[in-house]
């Protein structure tokens, strides 16, 4: 397949799928690069512990979520991901999945790096974060605040969200004084208490990540040749106008038959809606 070819598949992909695709690409590189340059280069994507070594790689904060330790962590977490990432664009649109994934990413870190500077037990400990965890918690968990009754199927039996949100939490808590992968544990409460905080905070209507997703927007923006200014063209005023009213109004009326469906949501549970109201919850989830 072209260059071309393989571009216009990403494309196509969903907001989640598009993750995926790239985390599956840096596991590939990474392992090549690992085999064939120096072990030592992953390394630098790796989120320490220590407060002043972060210092020297700040970008570590991000990319150690797209750093994992063999195949079935990468194939566990992105599985995860897909189940998780397919409930909430069929609510939300790609920028708040984002969001919620990244800002679970950091979160999860800062508090890697905050236990294991402060607790006694942690401290001098030689370790560094890999995986993206936290950010794969926080997408499960903020499905599971924002629809605690909707019915999924594991393996035989039927469970409602909140259920499977309580027992990934209590598994982290648990396993955290075995020993065993202790700095991923504490990352994956870090991505569950953001997942949880975003999701009750915007069924109040504050959405405590629109910043960031502005900040994701000004890189996006940076690296994408649309954004660049088109050519100046003579419109007339009044033809500018209606279009922009037109464009304006239907946006605002899209947006209302969302926010109606997501109140139904909120009082009925996700089986309430309509198949109908289910696809153009998922077509909007697309866009």
């Amino acid at each position: 397949m072209t260059n071309g070819g393989l571009r216009d598949q990403y494309t196509r992909l969903g907001t989640s799928e598009k993750l995926i695709a790239i985390n599956v690409l840096v596991f590939v590189v990474s392992g090549l690069v690992t085999a064939l340059v120096s072990p030592s280069v992953q390394g630098w994507f790796e989120l320490p512990k220590d407060f002043f070594d972060f210092l020297t790689q700040p970008w570590s904060i991000v990319t150690y979520s797209f750093m994992h330790g063999g195949i079935f962590h990468i194939l566990w977490n992105m599985y995860i991901l897909y189940v998780a990432g397919r409930i909430m664009l069929n609510l939300f649109d790609g920028r708040r999945f984002l969001s919620v994934y990244f800002l679970g990413v950091i979160l999860g870190g800062l508090l890697f790096m905050f236990s294991y500077n402060v607790f006694p037990a942690l401290v001098g400990m030689n370790t560094s974060l890999i995986g993206a965890s936290a950010g794969v918690t926080a997408v499960l968990i903020f499905v599971c605040t924002y629809l605690p009754n909707q019915e999924v199927r594991v393996i035989f039996f039927n469970v409602k969200l909140w259920q499977i949100g309580v027992f990934v939490v209590l598994m982290d808590l648990v396993q955290i004084p075995l020993g065993g992968n202790v700095g991923g544990r504490i990352a994956h409460l870090g991505g569950a208490l953001l997942g949880y905080m975003y999701a009750r905070q915007l069924m109040q209507g504050r959405d405590i990540g629109e910043g960031f997703s502005k900040f994701l927007d000004a890189v996006t923006n940076m690296f994408n040749s649309k954004a660049k200014k088109a050519p100046m063209k003579t419109v007339h005023w009044q033809q500018r106008t209606t279009t922009a009213t037109k464009a304006n109004y239907d946006k605002d009326n899209h947006q209302r038959k969302i926010d109606n469906i997501l109140d139904k949501i909120g009082k009925s549970g996700y089986e309430s809606l309509s198949k109908v109201e289910k696809d153009f919850l998922f077509k909007a989830g697309k866009d």
